[in-house]
């Protein structure tokens, strides 16, 4: 199998842990939010499309993206609710066989208004990427296999489950590597929260 089989793979076999472990009630946990009160060890599952890189060598392409995101362990009181990160993991697969990558780190949800709201994440990736210099010319010269990931979103809650988000997400080695051309997706998934 794989690294770009396994990258999508991956989420998928995720998905499906998250809608079975969505029904099974743990008491003595807060929830945060939903509409069933219960909460299990996922908090909200997203997929979704990005343009692949469209400033780089690699552009022309779509990704497949999917995302996991766990439920906080506790829910603060007041205000600070929104600074405890939830834990997520994630990939975004290239349909045109470019450079395709799983990651995990941490996202803060900011409500804007009770449906518009915003995020930010920063953790770590890995990708298949070409890490040699040159790199052919269709593709981004990564550098190395590990990454730093940051993005960032921009979200509407259709109700108490469903959303659309709108993200910006960016790869980059951080200069640790003699190449650092870096990944930069843009996206838009459909969120379903538990």
């Amino acid at each position: 199998m794989t690294r770009s089989q396994l990258t999508f793979l991956i989420p998928l076999l995720l998905w499906h842990g998250a809608a079975t472990a969505a029904d099974v009630p743990v008491a003595g946990v807060p929830t945060l939010g939903g509409t069933s009160g219960r909460i299990g060890l996922f908090s909200e599952v997203r997929l979704g499309l990005a343009a692949h890189d469209p400033w780089s060598p690699e552009r022309g392409a779509a990704d497949v993206q999917g995302l996991l995101l766990f439920a906080k362990p506790v829910k603060l009181d007041s205000g600070l609710d929104p600074l405890l990160p939830r834990f997520q993991i994630g990939g975004s697969l290239s349909t045109a066989g470019k450079t395709s990558h799983v990651h995990a780190g941490f996202n803060w949800t900011f409500d804007v208004t009770q449906k518009v709201f915003v995020e930010a994440s920063l953790g770590g990736a890995l990708h298949d990427g070409k890490i040699a210099r040159p790199a052919p010319a269709n593709r981004n010269a990564m550098g190395c296999s590990g990454a730093f990931r940051e993005s960032v979103g921009v979200g509407y809650r259709l109700d108490g489950n469903w959303s659309v988000v709108a993200n910006l997400e960016h790869l980059s080695n951080g200069g640790l590597c003699k190449t650092n051309r870096g990944l930069t997706n843009l996206g838009v998934s459909v969120g379903y929260r538990f």
